[in-house]
């Protein structure tokens, strides 16, 4: 359901091709929200079929034809009623590393070690990730999508909740790494 809105909300900015969409997502939300192409191309077809976009085929020469799609008035529509609905319970968290340390207490310290410390070096990568490359990325979507200053007061506090989140992530592996480390018994 929230690729829906996702898409909605991308388009409201203007049409786009579903390999647009895409990049796009990839380029921006990902890091808090991800979505295969096929699920995209999906909803799309769902989109249209319920009359929250609409499509033209456009010709290409050299290319294979592309198919832009456009938010209708229905689409705005449904985006404002849901953007303005509050969230009324706290999201579940999916943390595969969580659960697995959940069940580890069967394995060797030194195997712990090794994968609490490679994540804190893909944590630790993120995060330079949001402190370097985002903030140059949100600078070309500016343009591209006419993004208006509250948009681009937005974006930057999704980025900032990501680097707040690695940065509180780092810190727990910190003292996790360091409590195993002098505590754990094998």
């Amino acid at each position: 359901m929230i690729l829906k809105y996702i898409l909605l909300g991308f388009l409201n900015y203007g049409p786009l091709t579903g390999y647009h969409l895409k990049r796009l997502i990839d380029q921006s939300i990902a890091n808090f929200w991800y979505a295969e192409l096929s699920q995209i191309y999906t909803t799309l077809k769902k989109l249209e079929a319920d009359g929250l976009i609409t499509s033209q085929v456009e010709p290409q020469a050299d290319r294979p034809d592309r198919r832009i799609y456009t938010i209708t008035d229905a689409g705005r529509e449904d985006l404002q009623k849901w953007l303005r609905e509050p969230l009324l319970e706290a999201s579940p968290v999916k943390e595969p590393l969580l659960v697995k340390l959940f069940f580890s207490s069967s394995l060797p310290k030194q195997n712990l070690m090794t994968q609490l410390t490679l994540q804190k070096e893909l944590h630790q990568q993120k995060l330079t990730y949001y402190r370097t490359v985002i903030p140059t990325e949100m600078q070309g979507k500016t343009s591209m999508l006419s993004a208006s200053p509250n948009d681009m007061l937005l974006w930057e506090a999704t980025r900032r909740a990501g680097e707040l989140y690695e940065e509180m992530y780092i810190r727990w592996l910190d003292e996790i790494i360091a409590q195993i480390e002098h505590q754990y018994q094998e």
